[in-house]
């Protein structure tokens, strides 16, 4: 009985979403939200996007854009034609068949998930529930939130999950500058709370993606599958950076062995180090698993050397432009340092959780005076101050500075121009591997 009940609603929002006659929305138009709100729209969805943030909200209305991975011209035309509008307004919830969150989800100053995004745009939703509703969760979180957490919120609404409304938990796998993966073309992982609302949230995907869906049993294989995928990059690239650290005193050039290395055609990925980690996956999505498997009484005892590896990169990097300077017989309190790159990643604009900046803040906790120059970033906020770097890359910038220090390795930078005006260089990204005249550059 409760099979052929649920077929006629199973039936009529995958028929809403195949004609594509569905509203869809998404709760948080940031650097995910944003892009999947373009992709719905194109596809030819009437799309509704909801943010807490007034201005971020005014200016897609304006069809001004502000994430890298937008094209301009996309998000100008669907606002002008009225298949995507946004709006601070939760009530407009009621109007949408499918929504879709992607809300941050940061650690505390415990170092702890901090969900309460997530919750909170649930709890904006339970009001304009409605029977034959999808929500996907798409904000990386820890395993168990969807179901545990979600869930129970939602059927506040009186509606049942699975045979009312459908929930299902598919991870974003947004890689901001990735020039060939984005959103409409990057497989999709989907797990819902019954075999019903993955259906549903497959059909929702394929009518937008074009990329591969994969269904998995349950939100928590999805959910885990997310950290995974994070937490092997995350140890990878730790057992990177002690090599790094190793290789400098064996005084083994760390590069040259990775580039040996890789020529292996099979069994071998090359991982890179570097200052840090940043960004809002890699650097935090081990902490949300290392945080639930405490519940379980177990220790990640290698996924935690990892992150107190990756942790330790800036302090460490910090270290050894210390000993540059000392070569040239200058303290680091009073030296001039100018930092190339406070992105966390080449040629973007994002600097979240860039372990550049906290190069920059230690070095000016040693006394020195520094000043930073990056072509996306030309200014931040960090606890509240705004910084705001260089112009321009001169020669009398460069030729001012005791040390240079490459922390992103933006594409964008003449080099070789760099090498020809700069007393000492300390390069942790392997940003001038093609400069020829290299007596004053050092590597991480």
């Amino acid at each position: 009985m409760v099979l052929l009940q649920s077929t006629p609603v199973r039936s009529d929002i995958i028929n809403k979403l195949l004609n594509k006659t569905a509203t869809l929305g998404v709760i948080g138009l940031g650097y995910v939200g944003l892009p999947l709100a373009v992709e719905k729209a194109k596809s030819g969805f009437r799309t509704i996007g909801f943010d807490i943030q007034k201005s971020r909200v005014e200016m897609v209305n304006k069809g001004e854009n502000y994430i890298g991975d937008v094209v301009n011209e996309d998000l100008n035309e669907l606002v002008s034609t009225g298949l995507l509008s946004a709006t601070t307004d939760f009530a407009e919830v009621a109007m949408a068949d499918c929504v879709c969150i992607c809300v941050p989800t940061p650690l505390d100053e415990h170092q702890q998930p901090d969900i309460s995004y997530v919750e909170a745009s649930a709890e904006s939703i339970v009001p304009y529930m409605h029977k034959d509703m999808l929500i996907v969760l798409e904000s990386t979180t820890y395993p168990g939130t969807t179901e545990e957490i979600v869930k129970p919120i939602l059927e506040r609404s009186g509606l049942k999950c699975g045979v009312d409304f459908y929930l299902a938990f598919s991870p974003e796998r947004v890689d901001p500058g990735n020039l060939i993966y984005k959103t409409k073309n990057t497989p999709k992982v989907v797990g819902g709370i019954t075999p019903t609302c993955t259906e549903v949230a497959a059909t929702l995907y394929e009518s937008i993606l074009e990329a591969p869906i994969h269904r998995v049993s349950s939100p928590a294989i999805a959910e885990m599958e997310k950290i995974l995928e994070n937490t092997y990059r995350n140890v990878n690239i730790g057992l990177i950076n002690e090599l790094a650290m190793l290789c400098n005193k064996m005084e083994i050039n760390l590069w040259e062995v990775i580039d040996a290395a890789k020529t292996k055609p099979y069994g071998f990925q090359a991982f890179y180090p570097g200052p840090g980690l940043g960004g809002h996956c890699i650097p935090l999505d081990p902490y949300y698993l290392s945080w639930k498997a405490r519940e379980y009484g177990f220790h990640t005892s290698m996924i935690e050397s990892s992150m107190m590896i990756n942790d330790r990169m800036p302090e460490y990097c910090v270290e050894r432009a210390s000993k540059i300077l000392n070569t040239f017989k200058k303290a680091v309190n009073g030296a001039k340092v100018l930092i190339l790159g406070v992105a966390y990643k080449q040629d973007i604009d994002d600097y979240r959780e860039s372990p550049a900046i906290e190069v920059l803040e230690i070095l000016e906790q040693l006394g020195a005076e520094v000043k930073y120059y990056d072509s996306y970033v030309n200014q931040f906020y960090k606890d509240g101050i705004l910084r705001v770097g260089e112009i321009a890359l001169t020669s009398k910038s460069i030729e001012q500075a005791d040390l240079v220090i490459i922390t992103t390795a933006h594409t964008n930078v003449d080099y070789n121009f760099v090498q020809q005006h700069a007393k000492a260089i300390f390069d942790t990204k392997n940003a001038m591997k093609h400069v020829e005249k290299r007596e004053n550059i050092e590597l991480l």
